[in-house]
């Protein structure tokens, strides 16, 4: 809450809380394109009532994703933290794609599919530093491609959403398959004798 603003009325609060948890869970069933209308819907409110916490769509992001990208930072300290450069970089990657395939809010707002605040698109961005050191350890590890870069993640990261956005209804699991084939490519010949 901002400094100087009011707490909100107990009712108020619980309708607000009751729109963030139903928005979040929305978001990441049917993505950022989702009617608000269903939010408000499900949570059990009126759609003046979601206007009147989140007045644009763009603040109902702001309210709920800076929290869901926040599991990012778990995953990248996880993969910064094993020994093994390799399977460092190999569990970023695993990690990153799985959150994409379970929240497909998250999916679009990673992939830009939906225009994104200032304030998301610094949230989306942050922690490059360490995601170029993740890549730049399986380099130097020789088990990673040394031709492969941050932009080429960028790359797979928009590949695999579409993988993951087209087999949502056929086959949700279909990603891990594409995505070891990913891995394969990348992988030295060194990484392929070890």
């Amino acid at each position: 809450m901002a400094a100087g603003t009011k707490p909100l009325r107990a009712d108020a609060a619980r309708n607000r809380d009751k729109l963030l948890a139903t928005a979040t869970q929305v978001y990441a069933e049917r993505g950022l394109d989702a009617p608000l209308e269903e939010i408000a819907r499900r949570a059990g409110v009126s759609i003046g009532t979601l206007y009147n916490h989140f007045p644009t769509r763009e603040a109902l992001f702001e309210a709920i994703f800076p929290q869901r990208l926040a599991a990012m930072d778990e995953i990248v300290a996880t993969a910064l933290a094993d020994p093994d450069p390799w399977n460092g970089f190999a569990g970023f990657v695993k990690g990153l794609f799985r959150l994409q395939a379970e929240d497909h809010g998250l999916n679009d707002a990673l992939t830009r599919r939906f225009p994104l605040t200032a304030d998301l698109n610094e949230a989306c961005g942050r922690g490059g530093a360490e995601i170029e050191t993740i890549i730049q350890r399986a380099r130097e590890g020789g088990r990673l491609r040394p031709d492969f870069t941050s932009q080429d993640l960028v790359i797979l990261v928009c590949a695999m959403s579409q993988v993951i956005h087209a087999s949502l209804e056929t086959a949700p699991q279909a990603w891990t398959r594409c995505l070891t084939y990913f891995l394969d490519g990348l992988r030295t010949e060194a990484a392929d004798r070890s």
